[in-house]
């Protein structure tokens, strides 16, 4: 049998695919549900996700599995408009003219990026378009060192710079451009008179959850039964160690995949990583009314947070019961932060009057619903260097045969994180037991 840490969208994929390569597997979850990230609130009508999710273009292993799940039909491609919010002024930046008449860029500043989002490299006599094929070739180059050089001094002070802080904050300088070089990759794909084109399940990603677990089979995966230890013997993987509610209990395997954060791992096995992840805190409000007619709206403004998502400009209000949902976002670089301390009042309050300190219009009292989210490893620091620093699906030299990750610290997740990235992950390592 083998056994999967982590019920998570890795660790469900991974123990799927196993079942259908013909393996017995027992997944292992140490809180009550699984999703891990993309756990969901229960609303009016569809459930939503806890931190917010979409699909880009890019991301097709979840959408092959969604269709051997029988779901993919349900897989919608739809507009996420984007905006930036700027000395009180939203400017749309999806289309064309849009982005020509956003007053913050000059026309050569608004080419210059334009060109970097293409992957043109225009800075010789000869343009090029082979400089940004490999991303691994800038792995060791700041990302605000990157801008500057190949676009303008403008599009780092007026379009880079206020993102890459409320991205990474004081991490800034430690952010590698592969990253950035990835990002422009993953979510770029646009409809010139629209804007981007971004993918929603009807119904949620607890669809697909679900799909997942049903496949796997219910009673193959067991939740508040967090991993304890891991036996090894000459060698290999021989068992796992559980407690549960009800006592521990030890499970003979012939492999293991963990599917977790990398700390996880190095409590069973010692194996150190010394990948370094942010925290993120997000909110979901509930209005009667859109705040604006944008999905995606950055703030280059002193505001509380990060970003708000509109995730009923992208998904109809109607799937909720009427209501409008909004995301309030931030990342946390250090937990000794003050925003990672507080309470969820003391957030609500904080949140809600910082909108309504951009929106005057906005009164804080009409959101009837504010839930807040937190995870202290929702994502990498994608630091120089990276790419060393990752772990290996088969761990088998370096730890013990028939011992496999598939968590966020996998190749899978670089250079961005993503649902899909969990999908890939979770195949990888079952396809490398296969083989085994």
């Amino acid at each position: 049998m083998i056994g999967v840490v982590g019920g998570g969208i890795a660790g469900l994929a991974a123990a799927y695919r196993l079942r259908e390569r013909g393996h017995e597997v027992r997944v292992f979850e140490a809180s009550e549900t699984v999703g891990g990230l993309a756990a969901s609130y229960e609303t009016a009508g569809d459930p939503i996700e806890q931190f917010y999710h979409h699909l880009s273009r890019s991301e097709e292993t979840i959408v092959e599995l969604a269709e051997e799940l029988g779901i993919g039909g349900d897989v919608a491609w739809l507009i996420g408009e984007n905006a930036y919010y700027v000395d009180g002024v939203v400017h749309p930046l999806d289309k064309p003219w849009e982005i020509l008449a956003y007053p913050h860029l000059s026309l050569y500043d608004t080419f210059r990026l334009g060109m970097l989002t293409l992957g043109i490299d225009v800075r010789g006599v000869v343009p090029r378009f082979d400089t940004y094929d490999e991303l691994s070739d800038f792995e060791d180059t700041a990302v605000e060192e990157f801008v500057r050089e190949h676009t303008t001094r403008g599009v780092a002070e007026n379009f880079f710079d206020p993102l890459l802080d409320a991205k990474w904050g004081d991490r800034v300088d430690d952010v590698s451009a592969a990253w950035l070089l990835g990002r422009i990759r993953f979510r770029g794909e646009r409809d010139i008179l629209r804007g981007e084109i971004l993918g929603y399940l009807d119904g949620g990603f607890e669809r697909l959850l679900d799909a997942l677990a049903d496949a796997v089979g219910r009673d193959r995966i067991q939740t508040g039964a967090r991993v304890t230890e891991l036996g090894t013997e000459d060698g290999a993987v021989s068992s796992l160690t559980v407690d549960t509610d009800d006592g521990s209990e030890t499970h003979d395997l012939d492999a293991v995949v963990v599917a977790t954060m990398p700390n996880v791992l190095e409590s069973l096995t010692g194996y150190e990583c010394s990948i370094d992840f942010q925290a993120a805190v997000c909110a979901l409000a509930w209005l009667d009314e859109p705040l604006t007619d944008t999905y995606w709206l950055n703030v280059a403004d002193d505001a509380p947070f990060g970003a708000l998502i509109e995730h009923t400009n992208f998904v109809s209000p109607e799937r909720y019961g009427g209501d409008h949902l909004l995301y309030v976002a931030s990342y946390v670089q250090h937990l000794d932060e003050e925003l990672w301390r507080l309470d969820d009042d003391a957030i609500c309050e904080r949140w809600l009057d910082g909108i309504a300190d951009l929106f005057p219009a906005f009164d804080p009292e009409s959101v009837r619903r504010f839930e807040v989210a937190r995870n202290p490893r929702a994502a990498p620091v994608y630091e120089r260097g990276y790419l060393d620093e990752v772990i290996p699906y088969d761990l088998g030299d370096e730890v013990a045969t028939g011992l496999y990750y598939a968590g966020m610290a996998s190749r899978a997740q670089y250079p961005e994180r993503s649902l899909n990235g969990g999908v890939v992950a979770g195949f990888k390592c079952a396809d490398r037991i296969a083989e085994r």
